[in-house]
């Protein structure tokens, strides 16, 4: 019996870790920002009230898509990753799970998720999935080694989440719809930027071309984030602009836009990792933020 209890534990154990390994794969935290972006979407998008199950099962689909994203990302990335800190020990350069498995949980995620969309939403929120995978993958994740214009281009399908979710409930888009791709188009930009330049050392061990990896001063990092922190502010003031949310909201954006980019300015001055940490800290804090006082006061 307590062979047999043994044995279970160690069974237990196995397959919790293996299970942990394929969750790592999806990049969870990624994804859950594209889900609740998606979740966004649809929620400001719904004429009336909210279709409950049409929500879950646009949420579901984009899930699903999310997590093949990023295990697409670290089956193409493997090598890179094994090069670097940060992702040493990720499952796949870590040895943990092969690179065919990887794959084949990519395909079924990705593959599962574009055809749920398309079967069970519509075809449009399938479409745009669809093409924010593909251009994530075989346009930004390649242009990475390339130019350090990669994050302007890795921008475009960062930005899709919630533009699925708005096609999930209304299945179209219209003007209201691209306000919130500008909010997370801009958002990017410092978010990323401020992780760039924290691993720089990082990225250019692995041959990740990001713009700190090349300004080894900082001045033009620095210029970046101030620049799309300036261009988020009015961009996150839109949505009451066009009817989308009241004036709760207005004021709520623009203390967090002025908050955010007093972050960006000093972390642009100081060229340091400390307030690099800063500014990611209130890039987590900024978005979510946002869009609690948007579905909050929604119009």
């Amino acid at each position: 019996m307590k062979s047999n209890g043994q044995s279970l534990a160690v069974g237990w154990h196995v397959a919790s870790a293996r299970l942990a390994d394929y969750v790592e794969l999806t990049k969870p935290e990624v994804s859950a920002l594209v889900v609740i972006s998606a979740l966004v979407g649809f929620y400001v998008g719904s004429r009336g009230s909210v279709d409950p199950w049409l929500l879950i099962h646009t949420l579901i689909g984009t899930a699903l898509v999310a997590g093949g994203t990023g295990a697409f990302n670290q089956f193409l990335e493997r090598d890179d990753d094994a090069r670097m800190r940060r992702t040493a020990k990720r499952p796949i350069p870590a040895g943990r799970l092969s690179a065919r498995a990887a794959l084949w949980f990519a395909w079924a995620l990705s593959g599962g998720g574009i055809l749920y969309l398309a079967l069970l939403v519509n075809g449009l929120a399938s479409l745009l999935a669809f093409l924010t995978w593909a251009s994530y993958l075989f346009i930004y994740t390649p242009l990475k080694k390339q130019t350090t214009l990669c994050t302007a281009v890795g921008a475009f399908p960062g930005a899709m989440p919630p533009l699925i979710g708005w096609a999930g409930a209304r299945n179209g888009l219209d003007a209201q719809a691209w306000v919130l791709y500008a909010i997370l188009f801009f958002w990017q930009f410092p978010h990323f930027l401020s992780i760039a330049w924290m691993y720089r050392e990082d990225y250019a061990r692995g041959h990740i071309r990001m713009l700190p990896v090349v300004d080894p001063t900082g001045a033009a990092t620095g210029r970046q984030i101030v620049l799309y922190s300036l261009a988020l502010l009015p961009a996150g003031l839109a949505p009451t602009l066009v009817g989308m949310a009241g004036a709760v909201y207005f004021f709520g954006a623009l203390l967090l836009g002025v908050g955010f980019l007093q972050f960006a300015l000093r972390a642009a001055a100081s060229h340091s990792n400390h307030h690099a940490r800063h500014l990611l800290h209130a890039s987590v804090a900024y978005l979510p933020l946002l869009f609690v006082l948007l579905m909050l006061d929604k119009r």
